[in-house]
């Protein structure tokens, strides 16, 4: 197999920036964003953009960094662990009624949205390990434990969702969206602020790019925390797929899941990359190594992809994340009404009302065009259409 290398490239002041988009194509705050990453004096090889790239805080949403001896926390984002799950059932579309709203209704009253939380605990004992551990957290989280564990099976708002889809042989998949919920926001937000005040950050281009140094005590408190919230979030997606299991249940008892296909894409791993030990991190991007299973959602009422992995090392072994914003929510809330919304969402169950007018998928990107984009680091196995989608 024939690898291709990126559409275009940006030279920086370190290392070049390599895309799999067109320049053109990137805002110019984005491409700002990508040369102060790529003057870095810990950045490896090269900066791998995917073609979802938009405009973040600190580091561009769809970036890949892989540093030596080095993490920056805004290279991580604010959701820690925020990423997709899907799982393929054995039901067919005809075996659907042909009105969802009551799934729909029984999914948001399982499983709460927005900043809502559960009434009791949702957690099992396979979680107990994990919040054995929160007292070994930063201190200014003490408080946080009971809602860290009411929020855990809880899907937030912003871009977060369920969603019912059906693949191109009518089959009917569940699908979602979560992070790390107010913990993972929280801890990000301490270290991010902490990092900001070390000295060796005082003469970056931007101080929201601040790293922490290997062998430090501020490395190790943040890898510490870093790796619990995105077991947190990982486990938040497991929770919710429990309670969306049942709710299933009760409407087909006939059904059966498959294992879940589970990806963060937001996130840190410690890698070996071009010979090298890396870490890397991935803000709006997933893992894409060879045989990889993957989830590139697009916008609610659009396509999403179920894809493997095709191991090119010059995206570090990585694929976007979705189809990337086009406009901001301000943006799309002036650009759009609740009739277009009302259009663009023919055919999906899903709220249609001011509060989601922002996630509208025309401030998205064409997803077909950000898979094309990509044809060299994964492989489409499954195409989704969403026709039903919860939101917070």
């Amino acid at each position: 197999m024939i690898l291709i290398m990126s559409i275009s490239e940006l030279k920086g002041d370190k290392v070049s920036v390599k895309l799999w988009t067109k320049l053109d194509e990137v805002e110019s705050q984005a491409l700002t964003q990508l040369k102060n990453i790529a003057s870095l004096p810990w950045v490896f090889k090269h900066v791998a953009v995917m073609p979802d790239v938009h405009f973040g805080i600190g580091a561009t949403v769809g970036s890949v960094i892989a540093m030596k001896d080095a993490i920056s926390p805004a290279a991580v984002g604010v959701d820690i662990g925020c990423g997709m799950g899907a799982i393929r059932t054995n039901l067919k579309a005809e075996t659907l009624p042909d009105n969802l709203s009551e799934i729909r209704n029984k999914i948001e009253r399982a499983i709460p949205v927005g900043f809502n939380e559960h009434k009791q605990p949702k957690i099992q004992s396979r979680s107990l390990a994990l919040f054995s551990e929160f007292r070994s957290l930063h201190p200014k989280v003490m408080d946080l434990e009971s809602k860290a564990i009411y929020q855990c099976g809880t899907l937030g708002g912003g871009n977060h969702f369920i969603e019912l889809c059906l693949d191109t042989q009518n089959t009917v998949w569940m699908m979602l969206h979560s992070g790390s919920r107010n913990i993972g926001k929280t801890l990000a937000e301490i270290h991010i602020s902490a990092a900001k005040k070390l000295s060796h950050n005082t003469y970056l281009p931007d101080r929201d790019l601040a790293v922490f140094l290997a062998k430090t005590p501020e490395m190790e408190a943040y890898r510490r925390d870093l790796f619990w919230a995105q077991r947190y979030a990982l486990l938040n997606r497991q929770t919710m797929f429990e309670l969306y299991k049942k709710v299933m249940k009760g409407f087909f008892p006939q059904v059966e899941f498959e294992e879940p296909i589970l990806c963060h894409h937001n996130y840190v791993s410690e890698e070996t990359h071009f010979g090298e030990e890396v870490i890397v991190t991935r803000k709006g991007a997933i893992s894409a190594r060879e045989g990889e299973w993957g989830i590139i959602p697009g916008s609610m009422g659009t396509k999403s992809y179920i894809v493997r992995g095709l191991g090119n090392p010059e995206s570090f072994h990585s694929a976007s994340h979705g189809a990337g914003r086009r406009m901001s929510r301000t943006q799309a809330k002036k650009n759009y009404s609740l009739e277009d919304l009302e259009k663009q969402t023919s055919g999906v169950e899903c709220r249609k009302d001011g509060g989601v007018l922002d996630e509208i998928p025309g401030a998205y990107k064409d997803i077909d065009q950000v898979i094309e984009n990509q044809k060299d680091l994964v492989k489409v196995e499954f195409e989704l259409k969403q026709i039903l989608c919860v939101k917070g």
